[in-house]
């Protein structure tokens, strides 16, 4: 890649992404970059991901509603 468009990559990272946003993208090419196991993927890099749909979910309410679903 040309140092133009990692340039560029970094200054839209920084100018348009929240800082939230910013920490999951450096999470993400670390976890990316470090990989040893020839591309083959690990459990471990599924952690956090999808976080944000369960934000202001209460965790005991949510099992309740789907144990009692599993009755009707």
């Amino acid at each position: 890649m040309a140092s133009g468009s990692y340039d560029e990559i970094l200054r839209r990272a920084q100018d348009e992404l929240t800082q939230q946003e910013q920490l999951r993208l450096s999470e993400t090419l670390a976890q990316h970059a470090s990989r040893k196991n020839g591309g083959r993927h690990q459990i471990t890099d599924l952690r956090g991901l999808g976080k944000e749909i369960w934000q202001g979910v209460n965790a005991d309410e949510h099992v309740n509603r789907e144990r009692e679903s599993w009755d009707r």
